[in-house]
């Protein structure tokens, strides 16, 4: 019996699993709702590393894993290679294209919170879609700024900062408003690619404003990339008859 384990938590991933059925999973770290409707089985939580990973694909009769992880998720993306590699089952994985800079972007490349902090030095209203990352750091925010943090779920801010809970996809309409109600004058994302949440790019070229983009980090080899939902389904339907 086929079994697949699709490993998500990105949009993308929600549009795999809405096709698979039984007795396929879909697991997430556990950050952010649990998607609801879904005729797959649905794991949340974290499996203990890549020796977890594997003794979990073990028991539970997996063969085969998807990685369809957010870009950044360079921990599990490794795990989840190693651990295919340790029981011998193949790995495939959703690798979504990043965006490239257009005619008009200012992109500042940086890896690392500290080399952010030191990208942002120089601005006052920082808007930043780079995660949950900067909730860790609301207590070091310097005197003359004020960080705007967009990230998934509610947590409070503090006098230097608003956190805002939201979920895309962002119209341009909305970002315009956002960026002009705050006063943001730099914008901190990562290049996580997609059609969802670009508009906050066509806003900061619009405004000729500068962005400090974090550079995707390296991604393990695996037995096959696709760059689409719809080219792994199609995989998944003609060479595995799983949907």
């Amino acid at each position: 019996m086929k079994r697949v384990l699709l490993l998500g938590g990105t949009g993308d991933a929600l549009q795999i699993a809405r096709q698979l059925g039984q007795p396929h999973v879909y697991s997430l770290a556990g950050l952010g709702r649990v998607p609801e409707g879904l005729a797959c089985d649905v794991r949340v939580g974290g499996f203990g590393g890549s020796e977890g990973l594997a003794r979990y694909i073990e028991s539970e009769g997996i063969t085969l894993v998807i990685d369809a992880t957010h870009p950044y998720a360079a921990q599990m993306s490794a795990n989840a290679a190693t651990a295919c590699r340790a029981t011998n089952i193949p790995c495939w994985a959703l690798r979504r294209a990043g965006w490239t800079p257009q005619a008009g972007d200012d992109w500042r490349m940086v890896d690392g919170w500290e080399a952010l902090v030191d990208a942002i030095r120089p601005f006052r209203r920082v808007l930043f879609t780079s995660g949950r990352e900067p909730l860790a750091h609301l207590d070091e925010i310097p005197a003359h700024q004020y960080w705007i943090v967009r990230c998934l779920d509610a947590q409070p801010g503090n006098e230097r900062a608003r956190i805002i809970d939201a979920r895309g996809p962002f119209e341009i309409d909305g970002e315009r408003a956002l960026f002009a109600l705050s006063g943001i004058d730099v914008l901190v994302t990562k290049n996580s690619g997609g059609s969802a949440t670009e508009a906050k790019l066509d806003v900061a070229r619009e405004l000729r404003m500068p962005v400090v983009m974090m550079r995707r980090p390296a991604l393990p080899a695996v037995d096959r990339e696709f760059d689409s939902p719809a080219q792994l389904l199609r995989a998944l339907n003609e060479e595995m008859g799983v949907v």
